[in-house]
């Protein structure tokens, strides 16, 4: 166990925890209680904006060191000093070197028994770290408040030379003798050995390098997958799976049962579809990992969805919308009423599209209520409503229910079948507006998809306002950028001649370290947005063919997702490459 040093002057913490932090550095010893009320008229004059504790480092009374041992015994954690410690290290093995460098912690002592691990904060305001680390490494936490600079030279001390890998990691595994003892037992595990394998230490290292390595990378999604004779793990980055090294497969269970002790689900389960959730705190940014448990042929296949909430920004200007196109949406969703759908694949960013729509509209006299299945993002001062078709919580008759809520703007996750698109168009006929998402390949492909759904043309025309579809390209690292002239076969491959590119500049990524050489960073929308006039519902009315309905819908001014595409190659944003593999040509 490490010797720690605490300040003398301190009463125990018991007597601080929950008190007012003049309070708190009286009884400390530090200020008097003249000091400490003079401080709070100056807070008082202020206006109370600003935090007593910033007064009290302004006029030279308190320290940083000071500060940060009261803000501590606030929230009821002890000051621990740990210049010149030794710290054993059975102890130091217990956090990987890259958490504890990612959540800036150095555990100090560690009682088995208890299972209850002691860790060092630099700050009071990094306690969600020891949620962290109980949900990832499986230990009760308990935590202490340090000096900053004392921090950072134990990190040092203890990790600096220690970088942990996954070839390293993988390598450890194949040394364990107890997880080697379950080769080729994949169904003939009971419960006890199941709980044993999720607190295998190895596997916690591995699966906390892979979920902390994939959320520095800005992965979307982390799949592991059993085959017949291997164990594959995969990232997702810009909508491109990247393989991992992959690790025995004899640990498939051990995996996928830890991720379940971590999602709080039912490891003796193995059978059934599971569904779950795991909540960190990353570097100060809240992340969501919604978790997937499918059983295949040859074990369970486990995917987590990165929700990092820090990344995601939903904003109308920030989503790659060319400025006649925006000012095209703004004016869709400011419509009194009607129905607005955004359609497209799975992941082509439909949810990020409403998500910025609804932050725009968002405002104290609005009332917004959403039904989603899943629920990925909470946003401030939206009601959303979470699906659950298992109990009967179904988009239909959560929409029956929601209009009795005197909403103004409602928001249907999916039109699946007649019933919900019957409800969204009578919501839009008594005067909400309503968004809705629909899988179809382009906008005007659309109307016979609800047409097809048994949506009668008359309801269509009365009710819809504007399509838009979406795709998602990546873009073009800046650091590797290079222009380069397209030979003939390439241009054919997005119906272009020499002709029509003169004057025109064409841009791929080379590759380098900040793309992990990929050429790209980062994704971008294409769009195609369709709007209603007289013209079109009387062409819906009769039925009229999709084709139809797209060559009356480029005459009113509708660029197709392929002519977008075409403006971003020239505007040095995107590749060919992307443009042909996201877009096709319509004939």
């Amino acid at each position: 166990m490490a010797k720690t040093k605490t300040s003398q002057r301190m009463p125990p913490v018991e007597q601080l925890r929950g008190r007012p932090l003049g309070r708190i550095l009286i009884k400390m010893g530090v200020l008097s209680r003249d000091q400490v009320h003079e401080c709070l008229k100056i807070q008082s004059k202020r206006g109370g904006k600003d935090q007593i504790g910033q007064i009290l480092l302004e006029l030279g009374l308190i320290d940083e060191n000071q500060l940060e041992m009261a803000l501590a015994a606030k929230r009821g954690m002890e000051y621990a000093n740990i210049d010149e410690v030794d710290i054993p290290p059975g102890v130091i093995e217990k956090v990987p070197p890259q958490m504890a460098k990612t959540y800036h912690i150095v555990p100090i002592e560690y009682r088995e028994a208890e299972n209850l691990l002691t860790v060092v904060l630099d700050s009071a305001e990094n306690f969600r770290a020891t949620d962290d680390l109980a949900t990832l490494m499986g230990f009760k936490v308990t935590a202490k408040i340090t000096d900053p600079g004392a921090l950072q030279a134990v990190l040092t001390k203890y990790y600096e030379t220690q970088d942990e890998n996954i070839n390293e990691l993988i390598d450890e595994i194949q040394g364990d003798s107890f997880l080697a003892e379950f080769e080729g037992r994949n169904q003939s595990i009971d419960l006890d050995e199941l709980k044993e394998l999720s607190e295998s230490n190895p596997v916690k290292k591995l699966l906390n390098l892979v979920l902390l390595q994939a959320i520095r990378d800005k992965a979307s999604d982390i799949h592991f997958e059993p085959f017949e004779n291997e164990y594959k793990m995969r990232y997702r980055i810009d909508g491109v799976l990247y393989e991992m090294i992959p690790p025995p497969k004899y640990i498939a269970a051990a995996l996928s049962s830890r991720i379940k002790v971590m999602a709080d689900l039912d490891i003796a389960e193995r059978r059934l579809p599971q569904d779950g959730r795991i909540s960190l705190t990353v570097q100060g940014n809240p992340i969501d990992l919604r978790v997937s448990v499918l059983p295949t042929m040859f074990g369970e296949s486990v995917v987590l969805r990165v929700l990092d909430r820090s990344q995601m920004s939903f904003d109308l200007e920030k989503l790659g919308l060319r400025p006649d196109d925006r000012e095209l949406v703004r004016q869709l969703i400011h419509k009194p009423n009607g129905i607005v759908i955004v359609t497209g694949p799975t992941g082509c960013g439909k949810t990020t599209t409403l998500y910025s729509a609804l932050n725009e509209l968002n405002g104290i006299e609005t009332k917004i209520i959403t039904t989603e299945d899943p629920v990925e993002y909470d946003l401030d001062g939206v009601i959303q409503v979470q699906m659950k078709p298992a109990i009967g919580l179904t988009f239909a008759r959560c929409l029956r229910s929601i209009l009795r809520q005197d909403p103004d703007i409602v928001l249907v996750g999916e039109v699946r079948d007649l019933e919900t698109a019957e409800i969204a168009a009578q919501a839009s006929l008594t005067g909400h507006l309503v968004f809705t998402t629909l899988h179809t390949n382009d906008a005007p492909s659309s109307i016979a998809r609800l047409l097809d759904l048994g949506v009668e043309p008359f309801l269509v025309t009365a009710t819809l306002e504007g399509i838009i579809a979406q795709r998602l390209v990546r873009r073009i690292c800046e650091n590797c950028k290079t222009q380069f002239e397209p030979n003939e076969a390439q241009l054919q491959e997005v119906g272009l001649t020499e002709d029509d590119t003169k004057g025109k500049k064409f841009y791929y990524g080379r590759g380098c370290s900040r793309c992990n050489n990929t050429g790209y960073r980062g994704r971008v929308g294409l769009f195609e947005i369709m709007t209603f006039n007289d013209e079109m519902r009387n062409l819906v009315m009769n039925r009229a063919s999709t084709n139809i309905l797209r060559v009356s819908a480029q005459k009113s001014g509708m660029r197709l997702l392929r002519d977008n595409g075409l403006a971003a190659i020239y505007d040095g944003i995107t590749s060919l490459d992307e443009v042909v593999k996201e877009t096709i040509v319509e004939g």
